[in-house]
């Protein structure tokens, strides 16, 4: 068992994905089907030996988040050691620039000061990545950093992960400052806004914030102490991705479809925990066609599917076509329809227009329960 209890943190509010966050937070979205994206990051603290966690929820739309976790039992956490903790925070003020990290931990202060794990482990719920943080924690004690930061280097930084923050390194890998990505420069270290420090550092950086300004985030009053704290800072190698806006969540889910990449994100060694169903298999019909998709189960496919992610009791009818698609759980492709680069929300019906299609370098949205 890991010395360090983890924080899922709440995703900023400069963080905006259209459409979807309309109905959930980012970190209880779908993701290839029939996990949430919460899964990747509870995963990999319960693979670590991390069974003390707090999921910071935000005061909108949290239903979703808190049933898919429930009490955390289907992420293998010890039911005796372990628990996984719902924090939300008082009431949100009128104005989104004080709803800040930084709020909802001192809205649960008192929970934090009592937690007896020497560490803690901060790692974001919009981000998809894979890391073990039992090792990252033994390399952030060894080099007796006062915080160890995990980040991504990246080479199409002047394209992707806008809304994203990076780290500027001296040779030694020690964190000059940490600044928004403005697209300037293809190659940068993308900061996967995961932190490792002292439990009595972390509070005493919390009541430190509150004294500078309001508004100020973890990553503010970090970037403020790199003079003056030893930060040092750790690659992350393997899969990652940012789900920033509505076109990072489409193009995350699509490149995983890439055999050789969803080979390197999963593995029967580093399993990712989600909530099971007891739906029937896949029922493929005589005549309808997959290629290159992820197909969840309890579907039923009469049409054709190619390079598209298809999520829980989806049906897709005779004669309908889905190419480059994302589907949600229980939606309804009806017979003759052809769809392509559309994002369709959970319960939605498509059956009253015969074509729709979008350019793929901007893919629709069709909005949960909606009939088209």
């Amino acid at each position: 068992m890991a010395k360090a209890f983890g924080i899922v943190a709440p995703a900023g509010g400069y963080i905006k994905v259209e459409g979807l966050q309309d109905f959930r937070p980012i970190n209880a979205f779908s993701f290839l089907g029939r996990y949430r994206i919460i899964d990747f990051p509870l995963s990999s603290f319960s693979n670590s030996g991390i069974e003390r966690i707090q999921v910071y929820a935000t005061n909108e739309n949290p239903r979703s988040l808190a049933e898919h976790i429930g009490s955390g039992r289907i992420y293998n956490i010890n039911s005796k050691r372990g628990l996984l903790q719902m924090m939300f925070s008082k009431e949100d003020f009128l104005n989104e620039v004080y709803n800040t990290d930084i709020k909802a931990y001192m809205d649960n202060i008192s929970i934090i000061e009592r937690m007896h794990q020497p560490y803690v482990i901060i790692t974001p719920g919009y981000m998809v990545f894979k890391q073990d943080y039992e090792q990252l924690l033994e390399e952030h004690v060894k080099t007796g950093a006062d915080i160890t930061l995990l980040y991504h280097k990246v080479n199409n930084a002047n394209t992707s992960y806008r809304n994203c923050f990076t780290l500027n390194l001296n040779r030694q890998r020690g964190v000059k400052s940490i600044e928004m990505n403005n697209g300037c420069t293809a190659d940068r270290n993308i900061f996967m806004d995961t932190y490792v420090m002292s439990k009595d550092l972390f509070i005493q950086l919390l009541y430190d914030a509150k004294v500078i300004s309001s508004i100020y985030r973890m990553v503010d009053i970090v970037n403020s102490k790199c003079e003056e704290l030893d930060i040092r800072s750790v690659q992350h190698k393997g899969y990652f991705a940012a789900i920033t806006d509505f076109k990072s969540y489409y193009d995350s889910n699509m490149e995983l479809l890439d055999y050789d990449i969803s080979s390197e994100m999963f593995s029967d060694e580093w399993p990712i925990y989600t909530r099971t169903t007891d739906s029937c298999p896949v029922r493929y019909i005589n005549g309808s066609s997959i290629k290159n998709s992820m197909v969840a189960n309890g579907c039923l496919i009469e049409g054709k599917v190619e390079n598209s992610v298809i999520g829980r009791g989806v049906e897709i009818r005779k004669g309908a076509v889905v190419k480059n698609c994302i589907v949600m759980g229980h939606s309804i492709i009806d017979a003759g329809v052809h769809i392509e680069y559309q994002v369709v929300d959970k319960w939605a019906k498509i059956t009253n227009i015969k074509q729709l299609l979008a350019p793929s370098d901007k893919p629709g949205y069709i909005k949960r329960l909606d009939t088209i």
